[in-house]
């Protein structure tokens, strides 16, 4: 069940810089790394840094990795 305690963060794949992507679904929060270890603190820093002492932050940020697959024939 997803609360608005919880922040979900679609991540990808950057096919262009390598690393990772991540970005908040409903919120304009992004945040981007080179491996995923940096790619957590980054999301952190990013949701520490939109929600302020006025706002209610989530208590969960839950990290979605997609992943494309191309096949050929």
């Amino acid at each position: 069940m997803i609360t608005e305690s919880e922040l979900i963060f679609e991540v990808r794949d950057d096919e262009i810089d390598g690393g990772y992507i991540a970005r908040a679904l409903g919120y304009s929060i992004f945040a981007e790394a080179e491996n995923l270890n940096d790619l957590r603190r980054h999301v952190r820093e990013a949701v520490d840094c939109y929600f302020d002492e006025s706002m209610s932050a989530p208590k969960i940020i839950r990290l979605h990795f997609v992943r494309d697959e191309v096949m050929t024939r």
